[in-house]
Order: structure tokens, then C-alpha cells, then sequence
């Protein structure tokens, strides 16, 4: 691992954790562990990577104070609906990009996003994927690779509608 993968790894969980998603402390010991051997530099990152297993309760508040040190702390926009948003461009962004499994990202967002948003319009594509991935069945006379491909298509497409104020999310 680089150090631009440690520090990518890094942001990658800060943004998890942000948005409200479980990451256990053994994952953010590990990080902190892969982005020390990377040769990554922050006062507390040795203390984070040292932890041993009955000291896991001091993680997170360990990999806050990484963050904070190498600028990677992420604070999502106040408001639940606009943090919702933010996840929505977050997850499509890994679909796009491939850094997330398509069926388990439009999931994501059919679950845990577009349900909470009331189903707007914008994220119906990429719901309209996650029932068909979840639902697939060799009978369809599709691929799974295609339904994948069409689910990666649809997150492009709604990046490629973001306004630029949101373009930071």
C-alpha cells in the first residue's frame, strides 16, 4: 500500500464513519497499522496502530485525533436531508469508479438513502438497478455483468447532473 492509498483508506473511513455507518474498531486499528507501515506521519498514528485488543475502545477517539492531524476530518452538512445527499453522491462515486460493488452501493442507496429521501426522482435509476441486481435471475435473459455495467452507467449519469455546490460532497 502507498502512502496515497493509506491516506485515501484513511478519508475513505472518515466519510463511513461520518455517514453514520458501523466501522469497527479492529478496522480503524488495522487503517492505522496500513497507513503507519505506508510511511504516513501524525503524532497519534502510532498510538492508533498499537492498540491491542482489550485497548479497542480507545480507537475511535484515536482516529479522530489521526484525522485531525493529517486534515482528514470530515464533517457532513448539518441537516439529515442534505446528509443524505451527500452519502447519495458519496456511494455513486464509488460505484463509478468501481471502489464499491455495484449491486451492494445501489443497495445502499435503495435502503439507506432514497427510502429516507422520500424516493426522489434523481436516485430512481439507481434504485431501479438495486431491485434488479437483488431480484436477478438467470432466466432474464440479461447478464449479471450488464445489469452491473447499466447500475455503473446510472451512477455516472446522476454524477454528471450534480451542481457544483455539491460536487464537493
Amino acid at each position: 500500500m502507498t502512502r496515497d492509498d493509506a491516506l485515501q483508506q484513511l478519508s475513505h473511513i472518515a466519510r463511513e464513519r461520518a455517514f453514520g455507518r458501523h466501522v469497527g474498531s479492529d478496522r480503524l486499528i488495522q487503517a492505522g497499522l496500513d497507513a503507519l507501515v505506508a510511511g504516513v506521519e501524525s503524532p497519534s498514528l502510532a498510538l492508533l496502530a498499537g492498540l491491542l485488543r482489550r485497548e479497542e475502545p480507545e480507537a475511535p477517539a484515536l482516529f479522530d485525533q489521526v484525522l485531525e492531524e493529517l486534515g482528514l476530518l470530515f464533517h457532513p452538512p448539518a441537516d439529515r436531508r442534505s446528509t443524505k445527499w451527500a452519502m447519495a453522491y458519496w456511494v455513486a462515486g464509488q460505484i463509478a469508479d468501481g471502489s464499491l460493488d455495484a449491486a451492494a452501493g445501489t443497495h445502499l442507496i435503495w435502503a439507506d438513502i432514497a427510502e429516507d429521501l422520500g424516493y426522489p426522482e434523481e436516485l430512481e435509476p439507481l434504485v431501479h438497478c438495486a431491485h434488479n441486481l437483488d431480484g436477478w435471475e438467470e432466466s432474464w435473459g440479461v447478464s449479471f455483468e450488464e445489469l452491473t455495467g447499466e447500475a455503473v452507467q446510472a451512477a455516472k449519469q446522476f454524477l454528471s447532473k450534480r451542481s457544483p455546490a455539491q460536487a464537493g460532497s
